[in-house]
């Protein structure tokens, strides 16, 4: 499968391309600086780009079968996110490439309360959280408007961190995933298999999902 990814350089971003080489898939990984990112593996080619430039994005995913969003900006410049989610719905719209978006957890709802979102409960979101926990809200209802892009959107348990990759984890839709002793969690690596395996299948397309343990 032809991919490309945007934010390669990232946290989730080296993960899902770890898990795109092991499954022997082709990949364009783009940065916006080729010093963040070294990748061995003939299959693998890193590019210089920008998400939130048209003319990137359309050059870049111009010969993909999936095209891969897990960029996050930094502190204080969160609008940056819908700059490139819009740009990506944009530069897809009415072809058949579909768009996978490694989202937030901010709007997954409350488990027994639908009318309730993690954004808003201090038991799962933290102040210094809250201005980006708004921007992927607002990101997947930017996918949410579009009718005419095969988008996917991905949204992690409560506690997202580095670990192993185990391959054993649930999915759900719009409620947050909790665990027997109410904890909601997943590795970065797991999530990676999960939107890897969302790629190959495409279960959840027009759809957001979530993933924990």
């Amino acid at each position: 499968m032809r991919i490309t990814l945007f934010g390669a350089a990232g946290k989730m971003g080296r993960r899902i391309t770890k898990e795109a080489v092991n499954r022997g898939h082709k990949l364009t990984a783009v940065v916006r600086d080729y010093n963040d990112m070294v990748v061995e593996g003939s299959q693998v080619t890193v590019v210089q780009g920008d998400a939130t430039n048209l003319e990137d994005v359309a050059h870049y995913c111009a010969s993909a079968e999936v095209v891969i969003a897990a960029t996050k900006p930094p502190d204080g410049s969160e609008s940056q996110l819908l700059e490139s989610t819009s740009t990506l719905l944009e530069s897809l719209a009415n072809t058949p490439i579909r768009l996978i978006i490694s989202g937030g957890a901010a709007s997954l709802q409350i488990p027994g309360k639908p009318n309730s979102l993690l954004l808003h409960d201090n038991r799962y979101m933290s102040e210094s959280a809250i201005a980006i926990g708004k921007a992927c809200l607002d990101q997947l209802n930017l996918c949410r408007a579009s009718k005419n892009v095969h988008w996917t959107y991905l949204s992690p348990s409560a506690l997202l961190v580095p670990g192993e990759r185990t391959g054993n984890f649930r999915l759900g839709a719009d409620e947050l995933l909790i665990d027997a002793s109410g904890r909601s969690s997943i590795s970065m690596e797991d999530l990676a298999v999960a939107l890897l395996d969302e790629a190959e299948q495409g279960q959840f397309v027009q759809r957001r999902f979530t993933a924990g343990y």
